[in-house]
């Protein structure tokens, strides 16, 4: 293997696989091999180090000190890896950009696919980006949920209407998540990522590529009480996500859920993102049924 192939300038990468990484020094070697293997190398990996306590600096050092990859590191204060993503986005200088979480890793092929794709699209500007599939190994979707067949172009939020219940890899166009990054909430490190999806959602579409280009671990234990422990500790976050999704959802028994949490969530968070994401009066009352319903079932 010539090394040398390996290494380019950052300015002349088309894609960032970017990273946040906090206390994950045992993790980023996989992500790392992964990126050693792809068979195009016009990608940087960007790494957002969150506040680290552990190795993961000197970890990404040894990566940079081989070579082998353009690595870019930025570390900051711990804030969550919303605030990271953020980071990440306003230091990206590519036209694509692909999150891959600390411990996954991607497919042989993934950035060769990826800008291969997206060429072949052409130049349209109500593209947002690429989403395909999650794998639980190279050739088995995770949890053996497909996309529906026959469709080119989708919106994030149709694909799921469509009856997807799985989990996607998504490539943004950049520029749209530099215009819509993650609200960032004082004392809170947690915001629902499709805050960001929903709104890149709006006049724009995806190309529904049925390949998988990342590959996770399933950890499926804990997740129930992580998931609760969130809303307790960013319950502005879970405000906003709610308000998006009961403000532009169509009528249905989905919208009049979405509703209920609204209001649930409402009672705590400070009056100035009341006023700021104030829900319909109708809506509202069409929530109040469910958001009783939640509060009898002890979800305060």
């Amino acid at each position: 293997m010539n090394h040398d192939k390996w290494y380019h300038s950052t300015d002349m990468a088309s894609l960032t696989v970017f990273t946040p990484a906090y206390n994950r020094a045992g993790e980023l070697k996989k992500a790392y091999e992964s990126l050693l293997h792809q068979t195009e190398k016009d990608f940087v990996w960007l790494i957002v180090d969150d506040g680290s306590t552990d190795d993961t600096a000197d970890v990404i050092k040894g990566f940079q000190e081989d070579g082998l990859v353009d690595i870019k590191y930025i570390r900051r204060e711990n804030g969550g890896k919303m605030r990271a993503h953020n980071t990440g986005v306003t230091n990206c200088d590519t036209e694509l950009f692909i999150c891959l979480d600390s411990d996954d890793h991607l497919s042989d092929d993934a950035v060769d696919v990826i800008l291969k794709t997206w060429a072949d699209a052409g130049s349209d500007p109500h593209l947002a980006g690429i989403i395909a599939y999650k794998g639980e190994s190279a050739d088995k979707v995770i949890y053996g949920n497909e996309f529906p067949t026959g469709i080119g172009r989708i919106s994030f939020r149709e694909l799921y209407q469509k009856g997807f219940k799985g989990e996607t890899t998504l490539v943004f166009k950049t520029s749209l998540l530099k215009a819509n990054p993650f609200p960032e909430v004082r004392g809170e490190k947690y915001v629902p990522e499709d805050v960001v999806y929903d709104r890149i959602d709006e006049g724009h579409s995806f190309i529904l590529l049925p390949k998988i280009l990342t590959i996770c671990t399933l950890m499926e234990e804990g997740l129930t009480d992580r998931a609760a422990e969130l809303r307790r500790t960013s319950p502005t976050g879970w405000f906003i996500y709610y308000y998006q999704r009961a403000i532009s959802w169509p009528w249905s028994v989905t919208k009049l859920k979405y509703s209920a949490h609204y209001l649930r969530f409402r009672r705590v968070v400070d009056k100035k993102y009341r006023r700021k994401f104030g829900l319909p009066l109708i809506i509202r009352a069409c929530g109040i049924p469910g958001c009783i319903i939640l509060a009898i079932v002890g979800k305060r």
